[in-house]
């Protein structure tokens, strides 16, 4: 004990001298703290926080910045703008985030919803498919036929001069393509049929294949039942469009790019084109898949470019850039479905699932051809009976349809 007084004096200096009590009146509320709202201990005087202005007590004698929570001199109570706004303490930026971006998805959700019912609604449809004594039964897949007509509907005489189109009254059929999209993870198949095809038409004997669609009594419904009954196969989208509304679309997203295959100049389908990799606008794309001036067989290569056209362009149709940018995807909208026409059983889900379809790499080929005889004074397509049977066995049972089948 000695060394420990003998030490304590030798280091009272250096401590701090111990306050004298000072005697508070017990009718005074003790101080509370600002942080954890609990009576203060000790006597010496509420000293305001490090930072803060103004005289250490605030109104009526309370700490500073602890307001009145009612009658005078009454208890008063912590500032509340500073406690924790819940369990996890101050609110996070990150809930408003989440907030904002729910409401944005559900505005998206909303523009989604009545973009669907505007375009199906805008749709125009047609009496194309229909039931018929003998009709193919559904097979697994879903099959379209796809069909391009030579309709001036809706062009002017300057615009029929410019896309060099002709004045012809009436519509016939320039190209008809059937696409196969299997139920499973198969590639879909886009097949051509040549629009000379000799093939048997109910109540007409047999005649070109697009002479189903150009008859009196004929039109898209006779074309699908044809196609059906050559083929084996049950049609179940139709989609058809005439030059005014092919051009509308490849002008709405923005032209197509194209690897022409050879240098074309064809003063009737109004083009001049070199040979390479080159964006079309709608014009232009529409002379390239009309043009018959290549090929020692013009009406095969035609259908070779049908094709690559019509994948190159759902396909870009299809793509993000497209349908996610309003300048795009609402002119294409609107141009599509004042320029396409569909069965009555087709709806905008449809077109998306063919869009898609066509944007999964698709198989394309040619019906196969057997001969190319002239009958009645016309030059005729024969198919390859037994390749042909073969192909549409294939995709009634949503197959791949054999390698050897397959258009070289």
């Amino acid at each position: 004990m000695g060394d420990w007084q003998e030490d304590d004096d030798r280091t009272r200096a250096l401590r701090s001298p111990v306050p004298t009590p000072v005697a508070r009146d017990e009718t005074t509320p003790r101080a509370v703290s600002r942080v954890y709202g609990k009576a203060r201990q000790g006597g010496a005087p509420v000293r305001p926080l490090p930072g803060s202005s103004g005289s250490p007590a605030g109104p009526a004698g309370s700490p500073s910045g602890a307001p009145s929570s009612g009658g005078k001199g009454g208890f008063r109570m912590p500032n509340m703008s500073l406690r924790a706004k819940g369990p996890g303490g101050p609110r996070r930026p990150g809930r408003w985030f989440l907030r904002i971006l729910a409401g944005l998805l559900v505005l998206l959700l909303v523009l989604a919803v009545g973009g669907y019912f505007t375009i199906d609604s805008r749709l125009k449809r047609i009496e194309a498919l229909g039931d018929y004594e003998g009709r193919p039964a559904d097979t697994p897949g879903t099959n379209w036929l796809l069909v391009g007509s030579d309709s001036r509907e809706g062009l002017t005489k300057a615009q029929r001069r410019k896309l060099a189109t002709g004045s012809s009254v009436g519509r016939r059929t320039d190209t008809m393509m059937l696409l196969h999209i299997p139920d499973g993870d198969g590639r879909p198949t886009l097949v051509s049929l040549p629009r000379d095809s000799y093939v048997p038409i109910d109540g007409h004997g047999s005649d070109k294949l697009n002479a189903a669609y150009a008859y009196s009594d004929g039109g898209p419904k006779l074309l699908a039942k044809t196609v059906e009954q050559v083929s084996g196969l049950r049609i179940d989208n139709y989609m058809e469009i005439g030059f005014g509304g092919f051009v509308g679309i490849v002008d709405a997203i923005g032209g197509v790019e194209i690897d022409v295959k050879q240098n074309i100049k064809d003063p009737k389908a109004g083009i001049n084109l070199k040979k390479g990799v080159q964006t079309l606008d709608g014009g232009t794309a529409l002379g390239y898949v009309r043009t018959r001036a290549t090929g020692a067989i013009p009406d095969f290569d035609r259908t070779q470019r049908q094709r690559q056209f019509f994948s190159a362009v759902v396909k870009k149709a299809a793509s993000p850039g497209v349908l996610l940018n309003p300048f795009t995807s609402v002119p294409l909208a609107f141009s599509a479905t004042d320029s396409v026409a569909v069965g009555t059983e087709t709806g905008s889900f449809d077109l998306l699932s063919l869009a898609l379809a066509m944007g999964d790499n698709p198989v394309t080929t040619v019906v196969p051809i057997g001969s190319l005889p002239t009958i009645g004074g016309q030059s005729v397509v024969k198919w390859d009976r037994e390749k042909a049977l073969r192909m549409f066995r294939a995709l009634a049972e949503d197959k791949p349809v054999p390698k050897d089948v397959l258009a070289k």
